[in-house]
């Protein structure tokens, strides 16, 4: 059996209903909008958020969940799906999951206005229901991710990211997401507990992990179809090189930021590039600061009693560092 599908065994039941239900959260008199939001339905990923949302859940109500877990799924889903569509716009990018974005189908005016309509969707589900505990959790995790690209942004043009700043751009950009997954499955059936916060923060030391995996992919460390160095010739700063900038003499830095900054299009200097953060022990460091934040998130766990829910999320926590692609 896949990984994926052995996580979501336990919650297997409650996805299939979530499918049904998130449908309908979607619909609308107008069929230009059905018709996209089709599209997007039927081109989702693994569905890893309303994964945890029902594991966390279930996990800490001893197997039970609620109407209000189906809402918080479906508010995650709809909102992040809506920063997923505003992105391909910013980005200017063409696929998505291989297959076309909305931008690239009907262009970016309507790709905004559809992002637009998902994000009031998420938000009228919630106010709809006195949800208010919910939205105050995905909202936050909302303005994070904008402040986290947009810091990110900043750093890019002067390349003077520190290994705090790194940390507070990953937190905000991919972290916080998978924290208020989780945070919202143990609000959904626990609210103003004290299990509302244990699970943000294992879901924010998941998210670090992740991230530092996917700088990883950039270095070639597995064979996954993306093209190497894609990083470096966006002048994303990542753990392995902020370790290496970090660790050089003045000259070699000052090489590492001339590359970075001037020669990044070229394929001879980005692979030199990358030789060079991998003989510098960039991918060693990188890969243990991964496995800290795994072991953090892990120790969490196991202040809960084992069920099969937690199984699920141990299994998850694993994938996420263990993962091909």
């Amino acid at each position: 059996m896949k990984i994926v599908e052995q996580i979501k065994q336990p919650v297997g039941y409650e996805m299939e209903l979530f499918e049904q239900k998130f449908h309908l959260a979607m619909y609308s008199k107008v069929a230009l909008l059905n018709r996209i939001t089709h599209y997007i339905v039927n081109r989702k990923g693994k569905q890893m958020r309303p994964m945890f949302v029902f594991l966390v859940a279930k996990m800490v109500a001893n197997g039970e969940v609620c109407e209000r877990t189906y809402r918080g799924a479906a508010v995650i889903e709809l909102i992040h799906t809506a920063t997923l569509v505003h992105d391909d716009v910013v980005d200017d990018s063409n696929k998505r999951r291989g297959f076309f974005s909305i931008n690239a189908l009907w262009k970016n005016k309507i790709a905004v206005l559809i992002g637009d309509y998902l994000l009031s969707k998420g938000l009228l589900l919630s106010i709809d229901n006195n949800d208010f505990d919910l939205l105050k959790i995905i909202s936050i995790a909302v303005r994070e991710m904008s402040e986290g690209e947009l810091l990110q942004i900043e750093k890019a043009r002067k390349l003077d990211i520190t290994e705090t700043v790194y940390y507070e751009i990953i937190r905000q950009k991919t972290a916080t997401l998978i924290a208020a997954c989780c945070s919202l499955g143990a609000a959904s059936v626990k609210p103003d507990s004290d299990h509302v916060e244990r699970m943000r923060k294992f879901g924010e030391l998941i998210g670090m992990a992740f991230q530092i995996k996917d700088d990883l992919f950039d270095y070639g460390t597995e064979r996954i179809g993306k093209p190497t160095g894609i990083d470096i010739k966006e002048q994303k700063m990542t753990l392995p090189l902020i370790y290496v900038l970090n660790n050089v003499s003045k000259k070699e830095r000052d090489w590492l930021i001339n590359s970075i900054k001037n020669h990044n299009k070229n394929k001879k200097r980005v692979n030199q590039v990358i030789a060079f953060v991998k003989e510098r022990g960039g991918l060693e460091y990188a890969i243990s600061k991964m496995k800290a934040f795994q072991m953090e998130a892990l120790e969490i766990l196991n202040t809960y009693p084992k069920s099969d829910f937690r199984d699920s999320l141990e299994l998850m926590v694993n994938y996420v560092i263990q993962r091909k692609k």
